[in-house]
């Protein structure tokens, strides 16, 4: 494989080519420049502000601020709202204008160094441990909260103990109780800091997420470290106040107590045990045995949030209100997305146990190989959504998607007996649809990535295990398509690692037909497979024969029912105006409430006015974004009625014989390029070394898809080969695509 080590990089050799999709004009490269460090000004301005607001200084000059501005009609809502959330929504401003500046044509695929080089975010520092594989930049942001947490409250406890001196308690257990009490309501104060960046990562369409390339299935584990540590503040700060309400003798009087003015104890007893029971659930070992539990229990978010409005009031929920308001966005946008029945085309299942379902999709849908999307099935379950993993390339066609799922758990059970059921006559032979019967299913997504980062590397290694391939898949025919269409593409030299445990999963690989879609490919791609078979000591006697329940079987009841556009990773345009326009909104409706209502009344109550905070939100979100929502879709449907039409019979026809003239020449080409070994697992030590000499001094770019367990194998050897790198060896660069979200 080190043939090509010394030639020029494959399609770079014709870089002239593509120098108009690289010939940005020179006011939009500064104006994005310019964009970009004023958002990272914004952001470490503020992040700085947080960090130092538990020193005397720092609160003081913020009382300053707050006495001074709230004369407005907004009063110290308004106040709270410049120094906590306006930040947020003036970064999410400036990235969707970046994200428009970016464009939605090809992103630039090009070398952007010389030589090798070390990142941040594909170095992996921790492989074993409660936080999974961590790279340096994540090592990086879990030291400073860490450093955060620490520094908060060794300060708010030396200003605890100044407090003290202020009330003139003698009596030792009544100044030891009101000790606890200052101290559980710091730590509900840090809790809500916390709370502020808690649900920015869960939504998924976010245009933060898109401006600092933060696929959905990344985020979500920052979700779950934020997740565990804002409850466990949370519940020291409900802790320290029971125990010095039980010192008082005054526990179930001030549990029940419901303030008009102040802070409302009962409310916050009941977002507490929401939150409670929402931690518990999502535990590691609760989850894997009883997803369902977790689903169900997880949606009293609501309960959650709503409550900590009462119990807190509107001005101090207003510290947490910016990421709370961008996942409202989100999840009402999925909410009208996820309305839309979608047909499934084809529906093949495997011999060893995986499916493979082909959805209708619109062809101005944007996503990359890289993506994934939820699925759920009404003929199975209303309430049940799995994430799943895009098996197939954008270029692979522009009205379909493809998924793989290995079947696992009840639903994917139901889902292979509900398919089966709707075979012909003979299911465990051939389970293919019947024409007169269908099954329809709701999408939310694609998600992931918003650059094809896969395109970056000259030099892949892929790791999979099972059914993580299906990404790669992905991958794979894309790199494919881009080499045979002229389209920019870095990799040349890519190597698949594949461990399974029975034989009967390769045929998965014959679902990407390489020849077909890049005639003699081999000629201009150096690919290689090694197949590891952990389970099987040798061939079986059945290798080399073809399972007819590899043949696809395309749907003729196809009734132009595709998935739906409105998605918060799609047209950047219409996702940027609907969080702009429901912004504004919130505040016009907060403004409103407060000249007609609010103030003309006198109204005080603080579990109230943060009753009407959250009415709001939700208010700007359904009318302000609901009008924003209806024009887009009235734009998707203008915009889909130009497509022309597809005969799918005809699709149909061609697709079959296209399938029976090529596979068994796909066969052939795969067996050419894939090693298989019965009775072994990879050894990861040999085979990144024997590649980092053969490919010399680069950038090699690894993609692991797998459980947990492969993840760090991978992670282990990146890190052993990037710490013994010597001169001019290759460096390794650590990507994971998430294998149990």
């Amino acid at each position: 494989m080190g043939g090509l080590s010394g030639q020029e990089p494959l399609l770079l050799r014709k870089q002239n080519e593509f120098d108009y999709l690289n010939k940005t004009p020179f006011w939009v490269s500064l104006t994005k420049l310019i964009l970009k460090v004023v958002m990272w000004v914004i952001f470490i301005a503020w992040a700085t502000f947080i960090f130092l607001l538990p020193s005397k200084f720092m609160n003081d000059l913020q009382g300053k601020f707050i006495r001074a501005t709230r004369g407005t009609i907004f009063g110290t809502t308004g106040s709270i709202f410049l120094i906590f959330s306006f930040p947020i929504f003036m970064i999410a401003f400036l990235a969707t204008i970046r994200l428009v500046l970016t464009g939605e044509d090809e992103h630039h695929v090009k070398k952007t160094a010389k030589g090798p080089s070390f990142r941040l975010w594909t170095f992996p520092v921790l492989v074993d441990g409660p936080f999974g594989v961590v790279t340096a930049a994540e090592m990086i942001g879990v030291i400073l909260f860490s450093v955060y947490i620490i520094w908060a409250v060794i300060m708010y406890s030396i200003r605890n103990v100044d407090l003290l001196s202020l009330f003139h308690v003698q009596d030792m257990k009544e100044k030891s109780a009101l000790l606890l009490e200052l101290t559980g309501l710091r730590f509900g104060f840090i809790g809500l800091i916390c709370l502020a960046f808690l649900f920015l990562p869960v939504a998924r369409g976010s245009v933060l997420l898109r401006a600092i390339d933060i696929p959905f299935e990344h985020a979500t584990r920052y979700h779950v470290w934020l997740g565990h540590l804002t409850m466990a503040l949370f519940s020291l700060h409900g802790l320290f106040y029971v125990i010095g309400w039980a010192m008082r003798g005054r526990l179930v009087e001030e549990l029940i107590q419901w303030k008009s003015v102040g802070i409302a104890n009962l409310p916050g007893v009941i977002s507490l045990a929401a939150g409670l029971l929402m931690w518990v659930t999502s535990l590691p070992g609760v989850r894997r045995q009883n997803f369902e539990l977790f689903f169900y229990t997880h949606q009293l978010y609501v309960v959650f949030v709503v409550f900590l409005a009462l119990h807190v009031g509107d001005f101090i929920f207003m510290i947490a209100g910016a990421g709370i308001f961008l996942f409202m966005l989100d999840r009402f946008l999925r909410f009208f997305q996820s309305r839309k029945t979608v047909d499934i085309l084809s529906a093949t299942c495997f011999p060893c146990g995986t499916v493979e379902l082909v959805l209708a999709k619109p062809s101005n849908l944007r996503y990359n190989a890289l993506g994934w999307i939820f699925l759920q099935v009404p003929e199975l379950s209303w309430l049940q959504w799995h994430p799943f993993s895009v098996s197939s390339s954008p270029l692979d066609g522009k009205h379909h998607l493809a998924i793989l799922i290995k079947v696992l758990g009840d639903w994917t059970e139901k889902l292979k007996g509900h398919i089966l059921n709707l075979s012909v006559e003979q299911p465990e032979m051939e389970p293919l649809l019947q024409q007169n019967r269908k099954i329809t299913a709701s999408v939310e997504g694609p998600y992931g990535h918003e650059s094809p980062y896969h395109l970056m590397y000259e030099n892949l290694i892929l790791v999979a295990g099972g059914i993580g391939i299906s990404p790669f898949l992905a991958i794979l025919s894309d790199i494919l398509h881009r080499i045979n269409d002229s389209k920019p593409c870095l990799p040349r030299n890519i190597l698949i690692v594949w461990a399974i445990k029975k034989s009967d999963e390769l045929p998965l690989l014959e679902t990407v037909d390489m020849e077909a879609i890049c005639p003699l490919f081999s000629d201009k791609l150096n690919l290689e497979i090694q197949t590891f078979v952990t389970r099987e000591s040798q061939p079986p006697l059945e290798e080399g024969k073809t399972s007819k329940a590899m043949n696809p079987s395309i749907s003729p009841g196809f009734k132009g029912c595709r998935m739906s556009g409105l998605v918060g990773t799609g047209n950047v345009v219409w996702s940027g105006l609907y969080v702009i326009v429901s912004t504004i909104g919130l505040v016009i409706t907060v403004a409103l409430l407060d000249i007609f209502y609010i103030n003309p009344h006198n109204i005080y109550y603080w579990w109230y006015k943060g009753l009407l905070l959250i009415g709001c939100m939700a208010a700007s979100v359904v009318i302000f974004g609901g009008l924003v929502i209806a024009l887009w879709h009235l734009w998707e449907r203008k915009t889909s009625m130009k497509e022309e039409p597809e005969d799918n019979t005809k699709k149909v026809d061609i697709l079959q014989q296209n399938i029976e003239i090529s596979l068994h020449k796909n066969l052939e080409e795969a067996r050419s390029v894939n090693t298989i070994r019965y009775g072994e697992r990879p050894d990861f030590q040999e085979i990144f070394g024997s590649h980092a000499k053969s490919w010399g001094n680069v950038d090699i770019g690894v993609i692991v898809c797998g459980p947990p367990t492969l993840q760090s194998s991978v992670a282990k050897e990146c890190r052993r080969q990037n710490l013994q790198r010597r001169g001019h060896q290759a460096i390794f660069h650590f990507n994971s695509h998430s294998f149990d979200l």
